[in-house]
């Protein structure tokens, strides 16, 4: 799958920005301060994302949930 796959519901970063594709949330980690990539929810988050981004199917819904998950987890979610 092109990393350019849509989230089925985009994923809500702040009341502004939305990330909506597999593409959108791995720029966004990799934005993040390095020590911040390196922390386990975020590891997880880009693992995830990679599945995603080569087989597809359920790994599109498993890296949402990895991602909303390392937002929550990180307390960058208002």
């Amino acid at each position: 799958m092109p990393w350019s796959t849509a989230f089925d519901d985009p994923v809500r970063v702040d009341n502004k920005r939305e990330l909506r594709t597999l593409q959108q949330a791995a720029d966004y980690i990799m934005r993040l301060p390095e020590d911040a990539q390196h922390e386990a929810h975020w590891q997880t988050a880009i693992e995830t994302l990679i599945e995603a981004a080569e087989t597809g199917g359920g790994w599109v819904m498993f890296a949402r949930i990895a991602v909303l998950r390392a937002l929550n987890g990180d307390g960058r979610r208002e």
